[in-house]
């Protein structure tokens, strides 16, 4: 912590020892503070002293650590000395000499108890005259001597009136130093580790910015049992910062390094003095730690592992005795009943892996690897230790390729049930290693391809894609494994999707373009990946036999394929569609579900319609990440919407991972902030969104920030160009959300020429769809165009039905403004747009255009015309739906009172009812100049349109 900044989450310690501090006179005491190293004992001890300062207290330092003088009374003598130099009294020479005279008369045990005694009666005399405190940090460093003659002195010759509050480090049995404090102090008050809020408020106020949640679970998870030490969390924050480890983006800091690679500040003095407090390694043990940490790095290594090897070199004596010993004798290194080997913190392990180190690490393992081989053979060894794999891998060029893969391939192939993801790696182990050509290959590739599709680990299988191509280009066309690598393929490419990124490359066609991955590739449009223009000369090309035909597998077969395609077209192509699918399909897909989905770009949903339980899901990739998004965003939660978007382009852009960005996350986030009036996040976001792609429900949040950006006339140009053209392709889903938002701002704007012709298109994009959501669209165009009611009702019952707040949110305001009985209403729009955080300072697009229609918009006060806190309260529950007689309870007034305050409310707003009054304060027109009441949401400065689309202040 910087100097200065309050300590955190130490509010009853502070108190403590603040109370300790000004407990001067008859109630003086004494209180010992511990803590370990780095959790801010010192940070603590200054803040309770300015505290004490502030209530007019003298607090002295007391200094006899290092002061030059034999340890005990005498270097005591000298540090009370020094304390009774800052006294500026008439009687401050008198026990300055006092002290002096007596510390040259001391001598012997006898000598030290009259020092000691004196010392206290000159205390207890400036006490008396000028009321101070003493504290004395780092207790742990003072000589034992010095400390047992502190301790005789608060137990046997008190200073009367001279509270004193000592720090330190806990007090370990037969430790040197502060132990003889424990016993004399009259508390001792223990520092616990701080708790995880706390933790994430010390990271915020360090880093200046809100901090993304996965970057707190990551720092947490890396600090282990360090967690709770402030230290350990501010030097992990340095180093992350010096290495480019943040990206801030949409007002939070994001984590764009692995969570294993997090690690302290290099510097070795201070690593010392967090993880080996007691005893600091010198360079050669630290030297030994980080070979154990490169050693554990990616391996699993257990102690009958080493103590198999043979003797000599730097094997059993080098790694076990002086290395692993010491690091498991100081806590720092575990080892569980099985033998296994693993660094209590992980960041730790993390920073002693970049020191340099003169160890060969890779011959170590190359040795375990041998120890086993030699005795079972490779196949045997592989079997029987699957673990073996990690240290094949680990050993590099010390093991030879064709001892390697035998290990690998078997070791994978036992490892598959029981540990998949480290048969995963084996298997990218043996690829690597094997000659492209290998007849082996392509089974290895399949294996592999088929642990990955079945645990739905597609970073996995999207690592297939080099050696696939490398198997490709060097093996002659009719040597091929076709059905192996077209299933390879075409896991690889659904995998991509998952990961957003275009299972397109040009290599894979050099045997004519694989029907896997073009018919996959189709589905890149629909589904808001890119832009996807056909290649020219591609081939024709044998259908795969792998997966097609049958539905029965975890790939979607040909006609599944077709039916994910055409789930953005017309209700012919859609309709057209499941009649290919097999007569013995497990089930029928959800069409419905699979229609939303492909209105959102969500592709892990659309699978999921379609395959059903065959389905193994979308594991952890960006499809994973985007589809919880949606149903957040469907939900209402669009804080925790807004959290998944960060983490995608966090993930997007962190190194060594295999995911890409998702241009529909990113328009989702930009609809989220523009509905909230946050036009500059707003804009961030879509500017990431290249101009080529035309999904649209990119179009459709590219017309809402457009149009609050001052761009009406160009947005809704742009808009229908852009939905125009994306229809032309056969990608009909999501226009609907673009053609109602057409509608709803031309009626804003002032345009009634375009809006039949909008309402017509819409009616026929319903009429050629027949989707639910182009159902609900054209009936809420039919309520906000022609003030219908019934089609108004029948499109919120759709809605709730189908799940979408936002929408519900346009549908009760649209009913608020066009049909009977407004306040209900209004109260429901009221909750829902709170939810959303739209709050009262952002007016939804359809509470423009409504209230244009059925009321004059309230007179803008003067701007000295400030509500007071009753009128907020009153205002406040007038836009929740509360009667008079209900806010005359909860305000405790009568009934003819709240009468009387709302016409007076009335007549300064220029509103001419309860919906209008309530209106204006939910857009915000009265809300910015008013105190906002306890319990109020916050409130957001977005834009407010006047008559004809105008922004007004």
């Amino acid at each position: 912590m910087r100097e200065g900044d309050p300590v955190i989450g130490r509010d009853a310690e502070l108190r403590d020892v603040t109370q300790t501090l000004l407990s001067t006179g008859a109630s003086a005491r004494s209180l010992l503070l511990v803590g370990g190293p780095g959790t801010g004992k010192t940070a603590l001890l200054e803040q309770a002293r300015r505290a004490a300062a502030g209530e007019g207290a003298h607090v002295l330092r007391l200094r006899c650590h290092d002061t030059g003088s034999p340890p005990g009374a005498v270097a005591l003598a000298d540090g009370v000395h020094s304390v009774l130099a800052k006294f500026h009294d008439r009687r401050s020479p008198v026990r300055v000499g006092a002290v002096r005279r007596i510390r040259l008369q001391s001598s012997g045990q006898d000598g030290e108890l009259a020092l000691l005694s004196v010392l206290s009666e000159i205390l207890t005399d400036a006490a008396a005259h000028i009321p101070f405190a003493v504290v004395v940090d780092d207790v742990e460093r003072m000589p034992r001597p010095t400390a047992s003659a502190l301790g005789l002195l608060l137990r046997v010759f008190r200073p009367a009136g001279v509270p004193m509050v000592m720090a330190g480090r806990p007090i370990r049995p037969g430790a040197d130093g502060a132990s003889p404090l424990t016993a004399a102090a009259d508390r001792l008050l223990e520092l616990p580790p701080l708790r995880p809020a706390d933790l994430e408020v010390l990271v915020v106020r360090r880093l200046g910015r809100p901090v993304e949640p996965a970057l707190m679970t990551a720092v947490l998870a890396a600090l282990g049992p360090m967690a709770g030490t402030p230290a350990a969390v501010l030097s992990m924050l340095d180093a992350m910062d010096e290495h480019g480890d943040f990206l801030e983006f949409d007002g939070h800091v994001c984590l764009t390094e692995p969570e294993r690679a997090l690690r302290f500040a290099t510097g070795t003095t201070e690593l010392s003095r967090l993880c080996w407090p007691d005893a600091p390694p010198d360079a050669d043990s630290l030297d030994d730690a980080a070979a154990v940490a490169r050693s554990l790095e990616h391996a699993e290594v257990r102690l009958d592992d080493l103590l198999r090897l043979k003797p000599g070199g730097p094997r059993r004596a080098g790694l076990v005795d002086r290395a692993v010993t010491p690091l498991v004798r100081d806590g720092i290194l575990t080892v569980d009943k099985d033998g296994r080997m693993a660094f209590a913190v992980p960041a730790l392990a993390a920073t002693l892996r970049a020191l340099p180190t003169y160890h060969d690490v890779s011959s170590l393992h190359a040795l375990i690897t041998r120890s086993l081989t030699d005795r079972l053979g490779a196949v045997a060894a592989g079997s029987c230790y699957p673990r073996l794999a990690e240290h094949v891998a680990a050993a590099g060029a010390d093991v030879d390729d064709s001892l390697a893969v035998d290990v690998l391939l078997a070791a994978a192939r036992a490892d598959a049930r029981s540990d998949w993801p480290r048969s995963v790696r084996a298997y990218a182990s043996a690829l690597r290693r094997l000659e492209p050509h290998d007849q082996r290959t392509p089974g290895v590739l399949r294996e592999s391809a088929e642990l990955s599709l079945r645990h739905a680990d597609h970073a996995g299988a999207l690592a297939l894609g080099d050696p696939l191509l490398a198997h490709l280009a060097t093996t002659p066309a009719e040597e091929q494994d076709g059905g192996s690598l077209d299933f390879v393929a075409e896991v690889w490419a659904l995998a991509a999707l998952h990961e957003h990124r275009l299972p397109d490359n040009p290599e894979v066609d050099a045997r004519g373009p694989m029907p896997a991955v073009a018919q996959l590739a189709e589905l890149v449009g629909p589904f808001g990946l890119g832009a996807v223009s056909p290649r020219p000369g591609s081939k024709p090309h044998r259908p795969s036999a792998i997966g097609r035909g049958t539905g029965s597998g975890p790939l979607p077969s040909a006609p599944e394929l077709r039916l994910l395609a055409a789930s953005a077209g017309s209700r012919a192509d859609l309709s057209a569609a499941p009649h290919t699918l097999p007569a013995d399909a497990d089930s029928a897909p959800d069409l419905d579900r699979l229609r939303t989905a492909a209105v959102h770009g969500d592709l892990a949903g659309a699978l999921s319609a379609v395959l059903g339980d065959r389905y193994t899901g979308a594991g952890n990739s960006t499809a994973a990440w985007y589809h919880a998004m949606v149903r957040d965003y469907l939900d209402g939660d669009w804080d925790r919407a807004l959290v998944s978007a960060r983490r995608i382009e966090a993930r997007s852009r962190t190194r060594g991972t295999t995911a890409g960005a998702a241009q529909p996350a990113r328009a989702l986030a930009a609809e989220i902030h523009c509905t909230r009036g946050e036009l500059g996040p707003a804009q961030d976001w879509l500017a990431l969104i290249p101009e080529a792609v035309s999904h649209s429900l990119v179009v459709w949040a590219r017309l809402g920030v457009r149009y609050w950006s001052g761009q009406q006339e160009e947005a809704l140009a742009g808009a229908l160009r852009d939905v125009r053209r994306t229809r032309e392709r056969g990608l009909h889903s999501g226009a609907e959300k673009v053609l109602l938002r057409y509608v709803s701002f031309a009626l804003v704007a002032g345009l009634p020429q375009v809006m039949p012709a909008a309402l017509a298109e819409l009616e026929a994009l319903d009429e050629l769809v027949g989707s639910p959501m182009t159902r609900e669209a054209m009936l809420f165009g039919r309520g906000l165009v022609h003030g219908d009611a019934d089609s108004a009702m029948a499109a919120l019952r759709s809605v709730r039905g189908r799940g979408d707040a936002y929408l519900e949110l346009l549908c009760c305001l649209c009913l608020m403004e066009i049909g009977d009985g407004s306040e209900p209403w209004l109260a429901e729009a009221s909750r829902i747009a709170q939810s959303l955080g739209i709050g009262r300072a952002t007016r939804t697009t359809l509470g423009h255009m409504t209230r244009r229609r059925t009321f004059g918009l309230p007179r803008t006060r003067p701007v000295g015309d400030t509500f007071g806190e009753e009128d907020v309260r009153l205002t406040a529950m007038v836009s929740e739906g509360a009667t008079n007689r209900q806010i005359a309870a909860r305000l405790a007034w009568s009934e003819k009172t709240v009468e009387r305050r709302l016409s007076r409310l009335f007549q300064r707003t220029g509103c001419r009812s309860r919906v209008e009054l309530a209106a204006a304060w939910l857009d915000g027109s009265l809300a910015r100049r008013a105190p906002a009441p306890d319990g109020a949401p916050p409130r957001t400065g977005g834009p407010v349109p006047g008559p004809g689309g105008a922004r007004r202040p």
